[in-house]
C-alpha cells in the first residue's frame, strides 16, 4: 500500500530543493518536486525552455535536449529522496553507474518533463540504487536505473 501525504507536506518549492541539492545554475534542473515520500520515492517536473545554455549548440537549428541531461534530471530526483534520508552520512552522493537507460522520444523546448524516481536499495549507507522515468505529455521519453556513490 502507497503512502499518501497531504498536499502540503508532499511538495518542495525550488528554494526547498537547492537547500537538499549542491547543484546551481546552469546545472540545477530539478523545478519542483510534486509528490515526495522521503527515503522512498518523488515526482519532480523540469520545465524545458528554449533560454537554456545548451540549446545554443544541441542543435541550434533543431533544439534537443540532450539526453545525458535528462538522465541528470532523473538523478538529481534520486538526490533528493536520498539527502532527505536521516540514517545516511551527509555528504556527496554522485554518479556511480547507469543500466539499461533508453531514450524513447525527443525531449524538446516547451516540454515539461515529469520525472518519478523510486529507492530500489542502499547498502552499507554508502551505495545506493534508483529507478527513474522521465514523461512529457503522458508518454515515456526516458527509463532506466542509476546508481550512486558517496564520496569521501
Amino acid at each position: 500500500m502507497e503512502k499518501k501525504l497531504s498536499s502540503e507536506n508532499n511538495q518542495l518549492s525550488s528554494e526547498h530543493i537547492l537547500g537538499l541539492l549542491p547543484h546551481r545554475y546552469p546545472f540545477a534542473l530539478v523545478d519542483k518536486v510534486i509528490e515526495n515520500i522521503p527515503g522512498e520515492r518523488a515526482v519532480a517536473v523540469k520545465n524545458v525552455t528554449i533560454n537554456e545554455p545548451q540549446f545554443q549548440g544541441h542543435f541550434p537549428e533543431r533544439p534537443l535536449m540532450p539526453g545525458v541531461l535528462i538522465v541528470e534530471s532523473m538523478a538529481q530526483v534520486g538526490g533528493i529522496i536520498v539527502t532527505q534520508m536521516p540514517d545516511l552520512p551527509k555528504g556527496l552522493f554522485v554518479f556511480a553507474g547507469i543500466n539499461n537507460v533508453k531514450f524513447r522520444k525527443p525531449v524538446v523546448p516547451g516540454d515539461q518533463l515529469i520525472i518519478s524516481c523510486e529507492l530500489l536499495s542502499i547498502k552499507r549507507k554508502r551505495f545506493g540504487k534508483v529507478k527513474g522515468e522521465a514523461h512529457v505529455d503522458g508518454n515515456l521519453v526516458c527509463a532506466g536505473e542509476l546508481m550512486f556513490s558517496l564520496v569521501d
